[in-house]
């Protein structure tokens, strides 16, 4: 009986991991379908499957996109998955990667307020684009909002310049 437990048998998957795969590659071509044609054109992305992306706004009804979506799934074995999950998760507010993005903006953003120059000097070496008087000029409207009582509408400008410099950097615009 334990001769019959011994087969070498670990390392072929069993059918249902095979389908459990299989659809999570489905899953992430649907997600790929939501996405910018700019941010597509990042992707490691074969040309069919590329082709078979644009194609999926035009089936609306249920049964046909849900057959283009399996069809988009069979394409997606081809690809580099890892390559295509890195993008995708910076891009998802549901991942852990976009969540640890986000705080570390808001941690620079919050730096440039506190700390002044020193900080302003480390943000321009980490992000070299950065138009310094821009951001200086934004973080003093924000002390003087924030002086005031007023909404923040500065600090969030400075959120948003960040961010964007951050997504230039990081190849996501």
């Amino acid at each position: 009986m334990s001769d019959y437990l011994d087969d070498d048998f670990s390392g072929e998957k069993s059918k249902s991991q095979v389908k459990r795969e299989l659809h999570a590659l489905q899953d992430l071509g649907e997600r790929l379908t939501t996405l910018k044609p700019d941010l597509l054109a990042k992707l490691p992305l074969s040309d069919a499957l590329r082709r078979a992306l644009a194609d999926a706004p035009k089936h609306t009804a249920h049964i046909a996109r849900k057959r283009h979506i399996q069809y988009i799934g069979k394409l997606m074995r081809d690809q580099d998955i890892e390559g295509i999950l890195a993008l995708v998760d910076q891009l998802d507010a549901s991942t852990r990667q976009y969540n640890e993005r986000f705080h570390a903006l808001e941690r620079w953003r919050d730096r440039l307020l506190d700390s002044g120059d020193a900080a302003l000097d480390a943000f321009c070496v980490e992000y070299p684009e950065a138009d310094r008087q821009h951001l200086r000029q934004l973080s003093r409207q924000a002390q003087h909002e924030a002086a005031q009582e007023k909404p923040p509408t500065a600090s969030r400008k400075i959120f948003k310049y960040i961010r964007e410099l951050d997504e230039a950097k990081r190849g996501l615009r």
